[in-house]
């Protein structure tokens, strides 16, 4: 992996998605990725540079599987990690999954607190920090939203990584569940911490709305953006509060416009901070 890596510290600026490079990348990453003991389904050691060894065994998830974990842009979010690691010391993986985020902030010396609402992932999520021995990963069995309390949530089970608190999503596909899970309000998390990596499946417009300029006094986000909707949303609040968004669609630069923003996950990632810089 530290091909990978070096490559994405070196170049940054040139992986946004629809480049060249970023296309060819994830090429190489895939088939590097499939032809490595992360496709075997016991533990084994793999050598995730410069993080040093991580265990992740195979998992499916329907029609998605833990491979898919592991694609550029994710790869780009982990470089990310590594280059400042000596820049925060405590952060929230709110949308945990099986916990590979978890166990890389925790390699980079971070205190981590892991939000995680479906038990299923939670118990894997679970195994994988023991085997990583992330002693300095915190595990909360809940779902993240703009106050604390209990809500519906909705497995997809045709892709468990897309399920997502209820009415988060306007087309859930195929076979679904839903049952009640605990939600922890994302301005009790916040001041704690001063960074957030935040998957939230759809629900992102609601917590980033619930946020006001004094949340964002010491804390930095990485977050996926779901819809157009969502990214309007988002956009206009965070020019009401004065912040400033780097995009990964045009090369982490700043975003300035609505047609800058993200609106799905194939777009890439979203850093939002108070500082005039994205540090890179």
């Amino acid at each position: 992996m530290k091909y990978f890596f070096e490559t994405i510290f070196n170049n940054p600026q040139l992986l946004s998605n629809n480049s060249s490079e970023y296309k060819q990348l994830s090429k190489e990453l895939r088939s590097a990725i499939e032809a490595s003991d992360l496709s075997s389904k016991e533990p084994k050691d793999i050598d995730f540079q410069p993080f040093g060894p991580i265990k992740l065994p195979f998992h499916e998830m329907g029609a998605i599987n833990s491979l898919d974990l592991f694609g550029l842009d994710e790869m780009i979010i982990f470089a990310f990690y590594w280059l400042n690691r000596d820049r925060y010391k405590r952060s929230a993986d709110i949308g945990a999954n099986l916990g590979i985020h978890s166990i890389l902030m925790d390699k980079c010396g971070w205190n981590v607190t892991a939000f995680e609402p479906d038990p299923d992932h939670a118990e894997l999520l679970h195994d994988h920090l023991k085997l990583n021995h992330s002693d300095k990963v915190t595990v909360v069995e809940a779902a993240v939203s703009a106050d604390s309390g209990n809500m519906e949530f909705t497995r997809v089970l045709g892709n468990t990584t897309s399920s997502h608190l209820t009415g988060a999503k306007e087309n859930a596909y195929g076979e679904l569940e839903t049952f009640p899970v605990k939600v922890i309000s994302i301005k009790s998390i916040m001041p704690s911490v001063d960074f957030i990596k935040m998957d939230a499946e759809g629900h992102e417009k609601t917590i980033i709305l619930a946020t006001d300029q004094e949340d964002w006094k010491s804390t930095e986000m990485m977050l996926e953006i779901g819809s157009k909707d969502n990214a309007l949303a988002i956009f206009n609040h965070l020019q009401h509060l004065k912040l400033h968004a780097f995009a990964q669609k045009i090369g982490w630069k700043e975003v300035h416009e609505l047609s800058q923003m993200p609106i799905n996950y194939k777009e890439g990632s979203l850093f939002i901070t108070p500082h005039l810089s994205m540090s890179w």
